[in-house]
């Protein structure tokens, strides 16, 4: 059995993995794409409620500068991308946040803008974080372009053939986005002001809806300067190439604090997947369509993983681990379901006995693919309207709240704080973009300032101050003489109720990788092809193989 696993008593109903195994940071750094991830959801309910979409703006000239609209029109609201595509200078680009021009930016307008406010966002929406939007945007965006592929994309068409199909797998992408906003940020609309429709209250579902037309944007463009440069000889990408391409993200350690700042949103986004493959493991068969539906899952994943590059050595060593399970996998599936009882099961302990992390994780999305009648409406538990802060129980006696300390965080309790390689790291606040940045104790400024991100070590200073406690005392009184311990309090007692709302590691250790949880949250998004380019930043793709807005139900039809 590999390390980190948890097999069922034999003959025991199969439960939800427990937080031990699932909040660990290799195997969240080791997470694939579900059913359940965002941008699947939100496909699913434009397929299932007949969205209808429009190009009602197209203003670009031929040098690929202008502005363009795309409506989603959905049963009872519309949405509509505006896009300004811009001339930038090639010493000008750059994928960081320090960057002040891109070649494409956008904003989610709620409803259909009218010439006044596409007037107003052209003056705002190009400037990002400079600019001001108003709360009749959902989203803010920008994107470069991937600038090797795009010009041999362009010149391709524009002499009549279609682009290397080589180049094409080996980026995957036209344009990738290196900030997506929402909730309030730059005079958006607040998450509260649309959390109650049903189509925006999953999690990041305008962000999705944003990056999805973003993606039809970006081959509009390619194929319109194509055109503009070969004219009659130009043609349009073939419709195989076309669904290869994605939008790629190039997203840096700005995200990585955000599931540890969110554990109720954390705990409801890993209770629902744990869930999903709960209740397929306790199925007693498996139905000749699910078991062909499991081996085009597999067939797909394994043209995914061929596919997929990377000039990380630590992601191209899972690459090669990641392959080999899935032909171990593809041999097992040549005899399920089997005669046994419970073969999803089955195949899932054989899996947690004998593939990697990275492996274990590909078979979770793969056992649960077939089975969207059992759990996709687990996706209607994954959002969570978070309080600005979630009341303290202050009635709670001492004992009692270490007692769940000691549950809980025993893992934490466990660290030695006073060995430097324990507390080598410290997060902290850059103060020119105000992004999360990750210092070293020993060498770097600015430890005084660092970020309650150190969820292990502040669970252990609040079990040494409730060690000379009363049992009996009552929490109230005791955050009345240490109210230095009210973040640890409140988590701990979150954590009572939400067992998978923590990162079960130590998050300031001088082996942690940042990465990990940055490749945890864009799995959930839906995010595919991680190519990590340090410890700190990746660049991933979103909707590979979707459809495009333009080819669902097109208004007017």
């Amino acid at each position: 059995m590999n390390a980190g696993t948890s097999l069922a008593a034999p003959g025991a109903s199969p439960g939800p993995r427990p937080p031990g195994v699932v909040m660990r940071l290799a195997r969240m750094g080791a997470a694939h794409p579900t059913r359940l991830s965002f941008l699947r959801v939100m496909l699913r309910r434009i397929e299932q409620e007949g969205w209808e979409f429009e190009r009602s703006v197209w203003q670009i000239d031929n040098c690929g500068v202008g502005r363009a609209v795309y409506r989603a029109i959905g049963p009872e609201r519309c949405y509509s991308l505006v896009a300004f595509a811009h001339d930038l200078p090639e010493e000008m680009r750059s994928d960081r946040v320090i960057a002040t021009a891109w070649d494409a930016t956008f904003a989610l307008f709620d409803g259909t803008p009218d010439e006044a406010d596409l007037d107003r966002l052209q003056a705002n929406v190009p400037l990002q974080e400079a600019g001001r939007i108003s709360p009749r945007e959902l989203s803010l965006s920008r994107a470069n372009r991937s600038v090797r592929l795009w010009a041999h994309v362009v010149e391709s068409l524009a002499e009549g053939r279609q682009p290397d199909a080589d180049a094409i797998a080996a980026t995957g992408y036209l344009m990738r986005t290196t900030a997506v906003y929402g909730s309030g940020k730059f005079g958006a609309a607040d998450r509260r002001d649309i959390a109650a429709r049903p189509e925006l209250a999953g999690p990041f579902q305008a962000e999705m809806l944003s990056v999805w037309l973003t993606r039809q944007f970006t081959v509009d463009i390619v194929e319109h300067l194509a055109a503009a440069k070969g004219g009659a000889a130009a043609v349009r990408l073939a419709p195989g190439i076309r669904h290869s391409l994605g939008v790629g993200n190039s997203t840096g350690l700005g995200v990585a604090p955000f599931l540890v700042r969110h554990p109720m949103l954390l705990h409801n986004w890993t209770a629902a997947r744990e869930e999903a493959l709960a209740r397929v493991r306790a199925l007693g068969a498996a139905t000749p369509r699910a078991v062909a539906a499991l081996r085009a899952a597999h067939a797909e994943a394994c043209r995914n993983a061929a596919d997929w590059r990377s000039e990380d050595p630590a992601q191209t060593a899972r690459l090669a681990d990641l392959r080999a399970d899935l032909r171990r996998i593809g041999a097992r599936l040549k005899a399920f379901p089997g005669d046994g009882p419970r073969p999803w099961d089955a195949i899932w302990l054989w899996g947690e006995r004998e593939l990697s992390l990275e492996g274990q994780e590909q078979l979770f999305a793969l056992l649960i693919e077939p089975h969207g009648d059992l759990v996709d409406e687990l996706a209607d538990r994954m959002s969570v309207e978070e309080p600005v802060a979630v009341r303290i129980d202050g009635a709670m006696q001492l004992g009692t709240l270490r007692e769940i300390l000691r549950d809980r965080y025993g893992w934490a309790l466990a660290i030695d704080f006073t060995r430097p390689e324990n507390a080598a790291r410290f997060w902290y606040v850059s103060e020119d973009k105000l992004e999360p940045r990750l210092g070293d104790r020993a060498s770097d400024a600015g430890a005084e300032r660092e970020q309650p991100l150190c969820i292990a070590r502040l669970a252990s200073e609040l079990d040494a101050a409730l060690e000379v406690r009363d049992a009996g005392e009552t929490v109230a009184a005791f955050l009345l003489h240490h109210p230095e311990h009210r973040f640890m309090v409140r988590r701990t007692q979150i954590t009572a109720r939400q067992p998978y709302a923590e990162v079960r590691d130590n998050l300031v250790a001088a082996d942690m990788r940042p990465i990990d949880l940055m490749r945890c949250k864009l799995a959930f998004f839906g995010a595919n092809r991680f190519d990590p380019r340090s410890d700190r930043w990746v660049r991933i793709s979103l909707f590979q193989g979707a459809p495009y807005p333009l080819e669902m139900k097109r208004a007017g039809t």
